[in-house]
């Protein structure tokens, strides 16, 4: 890229969205960074707060389902690149209200891919060469894994959830825009991320902040569904490898090679929280009569159509991008718990926008 390189980044104040903008900013000079969200609840700008770079940064809000919001920031922001990380991203949410799911995932993918493929028509021959689009995805359009095999960019999509099947379509999108328009995309999968400022709806700040206020850790049927997890700095690592040495139309997937059974990751966390915090010291733990976190362990009704396992083979990442995870499951959830428990200021902003951990996905309402 240029010195005059700009990015746009779609859900940039988002969990993954917000680290990606950090580690750009960090590490690439050269580069403009310009955030275009929505803010839905699980955006904040919380999360955009004391920016390495910051003179390098402009935030827009604006939907990406709205093309005239898209329309304006490319206006105003002509970009070198756009990174799409915005999406509705949790599973349950999408059984109990899959609206939002497709209004975002797939009708915003759409948007996004019209304005750049009416952008890049426009520009001059070495802007137009240099142009990508890269489409943030999940491991979870693929399905479910028995307990054997691993992902790879070659298995066909077998999405089993309304948030899979969204991004999955969207997806489909951006690679049909690459072969019939032209476009130059490039797709991520990535394997489940962890790290800090994730909303905690998701298992690992979930589990983290119910701890600390001792009220249940909820695990899913047996506890033995198992996703292989990779640290998000890993993950923003990894996607500007694939901006900057990807192929235009190709899919890349990102994994560690880190699984663990959900149950396996709720008992890192409460030993990660007696290394950091020790249950003695932790006062709505001892006003319950309680002496250890595992002990708030509770096992509550799985959700419908929860895949038993997911697990990616990342070599070829490795090997044509030169990338590779740089931190273990062990020290970098130790320094994710470390980092919600330094940072109270950013657990109590984002639990006063809505605290959002009451149980989902039960599929109980049609919306």
């Amino acid at each position: 890229m240029t010195d005059q390189a700009l990015w746009i980044v779609t859900g940039g104040a988002g969990f993954i969205g917000s680290n990606f903008v950090r580690h750009v900013l960090a590490t690439r000079p050269g580069v403009r960074v310009v955030v275009l969200d929505k803010l839905t609840y699980a955006g904040s700008l919380e999360n955009l707060r004391d920016l390495p770079g910051a003179d390098r940064f402009t935030f827009v809000r604006g939907d990406i389902a709205d093309a005239s919001d898209v329309r304006r920031a490319f206006e105003a922001h002509p970009p070198t690149a756009v990174l799409n990380f915005a999406a509705e991203s949790h599973v349950d949410r999408s059984i109990d209200g899959p609206r939002a799911f497709i209004d975002t995932n797939i009708v915003g993918t759409f948007e996004l891919l019209e304005a750049a493929r009416a952008h890049f028509a426009r520009l001059p021959g070495a802007e137009r060469t240099a142009f990508r689009f890269l489409h943030v995805s999940t491991d979870e359009v693929y399905g479910s894994l028995g307990p054997e095999g691993h992902f790879t960019e070659k298995t066909p999509y077998s999405p089993n959830s309304p948030y899979s099947a969204s991004k999955a379509g969207a997806d489909l999108l951006v690679q049909a825009y690459n072969r019939t328009y032209g476009l130059p995309t490039i797709t991520t999968n990535c394997s489940n991320n962890y790290g800090p400022r994730q909303y905690p709806e998701k298992l690992i700040p979930l589990m983290i902040l119910n701890a600390l206020e001792a009220k249940p850790l909820p695990i899913y049927g047996d506890g033995g569904n198992v996703r292989d997890w990779i640290y998000v700095d890993d993950h923003c690592e990894g996607i500007v490898r694939a901006l900057e040495a990807g192929v235009p139309g190709e899919q890349y997937a990102f994994g560690a090679d880190s699984e663990r059974s959900n149950l396996q990751v709720v008992d890192a966390i409460c030993a990660a929280l007696e290394a950091l915090r020790p249950a003695k010291d932790n006062a709505a733990l001892r006003a319950r009569g309680l002496e250890r976190y595992e002990a708030l362990k509770t096992f509550v009704r799985d959700r419908p159509g929860h895949d038993r396992r997911y697990a990616i083979d990342a070599s070829r990442v490795r090997a044509e991008l030169e990338w590779k995870p740089r931190h273990d499951f062990a020290s970098a959830l130790a320094k994710t718990v470390a980092w919600y428990l330094e940072n109270e200021g950013w657990r109590e902003a984002i639990l006063a926008e809505g605290d959002a951990r009451a149980r989902q996905g039960l599929g109980k309402e049609a919306r």
